[in-house]
């Protein structure tokens, strides 16, 4: 998708695409920057762990329930990215009374916990979405997306987050670009 042939006229290089910065640290929006619109699925709330997660939970957080949110992620009007989130729920305390600041999960650790995220482990796996996925994602059936299994560390101990994010990169590439 970098160069455009046109019969008769030769070919050009097009102009690159806005990249989703996912593969940093940083939390969505930052990394896509304005133009963002978050539609919470499911509001944060006590869950069972799911039985498999790439980057297993430590015996610690498995000792209690787990929080867990899901949103849908878009650019304008265009959905991108599909969220789904988990953490101890006994790391958090009062975490389910309190609202996103400024609609950003980083930034509530980061505000109201002053704990911030330090580092992550991250798989990418391509597959074909499945009924519900392409639904939320506005793509047909057995399209391919992306899926970014992450486990976030946080400065606090026995704080990791962990997420599935399933992408639609049609639209928006997913890049690693992180200027501070």
């Amino acid at each position: 998708g970098f160069i455009e042939k046109e019969h008769g006229k030769g070919s050009r290089v097009t102009e690159r695409r806005q990249t989703l910065g996912l593969l940093t640290v940083k939390g969505f929006s930052e990394a896509v920057g304005e133009n963002v619109k978050t539609i919470f699925l499911q509001k944060p709330h006590h869950a069972s762990w799911p039985e498999k997660l790439p980057f297993p939970p430590g015996k610690k957080e498995l000792a209690s329930d787990s929080i867990y949110f899901e949103r849908l992620r878009c650019v304008g009007d265009t959905p991108v990215m599909l969220e789904c989130n988990w953490f101890s729920a006994m790391e958090l305390e009062g975490f389910l009374a309190q609202k996103f600041v400024e609609g950003s999960f980083f930034k509530t650790l980061s505000q109201q916990y002053l704990i911030e995220v330090t580092e992550s482990e991250q798989e990418l796996r391509a597959l074909f979405a499945d009924e519900k996925t392409a639904d939320l994602l506005k793509i047909e059936k057995g399209s391919p997306i992306l899926q970014i299994s992450i486990k976030f560390s946080t400065s606090k101990p026995n704080l990791n987050i962990y997420s599935f994010l399933y992408c639609n990169t049609d639209k928006y590439p997913i890049g690693n670009i992180y200027t501070h």
